[in-house]
């Protein structure tokens, strides 16, 4: 069995195309010792930097793969006087985008499970072959530690069937694998558990709780959430579907991919490129950093405006549908980068629901936080709170009860 103790630390790696980020952090208590990237892997020129506490170093030069790149992440931890090889490092936690229907929980990375991740890149191209590029670089580096896969879809596998099923032509949707996956699962929940417990720490008893976490980052995602078993999701078989995003649409009719094939002559990855990367806020209005969406707003500036009006139309249909599939709700929370630190964003979105049970503290709701928060009124029937979301905590969390189990 592979001790845990408090001195343990799990390496957490989050594997792109063309960057590797990690995360050197206690399982118990979320103390990081160590964060950066590896970025520009593959291309001529590539670049990677560290922090550890007050030291910092960085690398610049050829990073041809993700083998490579981990080779550069001993390189830097051995410059900031860290070791990959330190015996408190008992797991490796590994972010997945994809696991399909297989995976519901973290895993332990066989050869077998390992050919799983690369298969199931059918379904994630842009994310899980990339995964496995890092999973490959890492288990070269790090042979004698448990390396463990944390699906992205994990939580999601555990939705009804009404939620996760399409009404598309049985044959199809089976053949190729076409349901409601979802995604930000790790972050749903280790949020909603986190609510559950603040909850449960002042004498509620949160054995039915209703929740909806609203996870608003440059991708955006919402969940239903009852007991603690996600009822419903936002994002679909990609994470195209649901609220509006950075770059991405969010819902949209199907049939726009039709039109502008037929119209503009686009071609099947021209549209995706479209809907995916040049849509969302920055279509909309040219910016999705939401602190220059809010600053234009102020400024007077229309094009901002609508664009704010059109996320937080989106973000409110699912809270109000959302409420409905929980048959009542008790708690909102609001995580990731925009939810937690844009409050326009959650006081537009619950503006003018006092008759639902819902009453912002709108003096709460504007101040600066990095802890749990609730910013309701005392009065409200719902608790609205802010969560800050640590996927790598959780990663962290998950990745070392399987290594412990050993």
């Amino acid at each position: 069995m592979t001790a845990t103790t408090a001195e343990s630390r799990v390496l957490v790696i989050n594997s792109g195309s063309s960057s590797l980020k990690f995360r050197l952090l206690s399982p118990t208590d979320g103390t990081v010792d160590a964060t950066g990237i590896v970025e520009r892997i593959g291309l001529d020129m590539g670049a990677a930097r560290i922090s550890a506490g007050e030291q910092e170093s960085t690398f610049a030069g050829p990073v041809p793969d993700h083998v490579e790149a981990m080779r550069i992440v001993e390189q830097l931890f051995g410059e900031v006087g860290l070791s990959l090889t330190d015996d408190r490092i008992t797991a490796v936690g590994h972010r997945v985008v994809q696991g399909g229907a297989r995976f519901g929980g973290p895993t332990l990375v066989t050869d077998d499970v390992r050919q799983d991740v690369y298969d199931l890149g059918r379904l994630a191209p842009l994310h899980n072959y990339a995964a496995v590029e890092g999973i490959d670089g890492a288990r070269k580096l790090l042979p004698d530690v448990p390396h463990v896969v944390v699906f992205d879809t994990a939580f999601f596998t555990a939705l009804p069937d009404s939620a996760a099923t399409y009404a598309l032509a049985k044959d199809f949707a089976q053949q190729y694998e076409v349901r409601r996956y979802g995604a930000h699962g790790t972050s749903h929940r280790y949020v909603s558990e986190t609510v559950a417990e603040h909850l449960a720490a002042q004498g509620k008893d949160v054995s039915d709780l209703r929740q909806i976490v609203l996870h608003l980052g440059n991708g955006a995602s919402a969940s239903a959430i009852r007991g603690g078993r996600p009822l419903d999701t936002s994002m679909g078989l990609t994470p195209l579907e649901g609220l509006v995003m950075g770059t991405r649409t969010g819902d949209i009719d199907p049939s726009v991919y039709v039109h502008l094939h037929r119209q503009a002559g686009l071609s099947a990855d021209e549209i995706d490129t479209i809907l995916n990367k040049r849509s969302g806020m920055q279509g909309l209005c040219g910016m999705s950093d939401f602190r220059d969406i809010t600053a234009a707003v102020d400024a007077g500036d229309k094009t901002a405006e609508l664009a704010l009006e059109v996320y937080v139309h989106r973000l409110r249909k699912y809270i109000g549908s959302y409420s409905f599939v929980l048959g009542g709700v008790d708690t909102i929370t609001f995580t990731a980068g925009i939810g937690e630190n844009v409050w326009q964003v959650r006081e537009q979105a619950l503006a003018g629901l006092e008759g639902f049970g819902i009453e912002l503290d709108l003096e709460k709701n504007r101040e600066r936080s990095k802890e749990l928060r609730v910013i309701s009124t005392p009065e409200s029937a719902v608790t609205v709170l802010v969560v800050p979301t640590d996927e790598e905590f959780a990663i962290a969390q998950q990745a070392a009860e399987v290594a412990a189990s050993l």
